[in-house]
């Protein structure tokens, strides 16, 4: 009795991740300045953490805005390349440009989706904004 219990359990504890039947390529959005006519390197705008310790993995799982407004810039990514630009445009710039508060230049975006070819993970830029200067980009 216990043993069926703990087998109709495990699927409810564990669900099972083969949700999607495909994983299409991952978006990163990655940033440059240009200040004065030279062009910065490009970085990414809100990169994961390599290491995370146990109690800000336990406090991630209740709170995590962080996680949230990277989700929403993959959201406003995948919108853009699909056709819905002005709006994905203006609040990618937004959410770039709270960052680089103090910072002057201009400020310029681009998608770049990670697509796996053979062994490896191949990027392929989709979309490049139009540089904007910071001051102009309304937060």
């Amino acid at each position: 009795m216990l043993l069926k219990t703990v087998s109709l359990l495990l699927p409810v504890l564990f669900p099972s991740w083969r949700f999607f039947k495909t994983v299409g390529p991952s978006p990163r959005v990655e940033y440059r300045l240009i200040v004065q006519g030279k062009e910065g390197a490009w970085q990414e705008s809100h990169p994961i953490p390599e290491r995370v310790s146990l109690g800000q993995m336990a406090r991630r799982m209740v709170w995590n805005p962080e996680r949230n407004t990277q989700l929403y810039m993959v959201s406003l990514s995948e919108r853009l390349v699909s056709g819905v630009v002005d709006h994905s445009v203006g609040e990618l710039n937004r959410m770039i440009a709270e960052r680089l508060v103090g910072q002057a230049g201009d400020l310029q975006f681009r998608l770049m989706f990670l697509v796996p070819e053979g062994d490896q993970i191949v990027g392929e830029v989709l979309y490049e904004s139009t540089p904007v200067s910071l001051a102009e980009v309304t937060l």
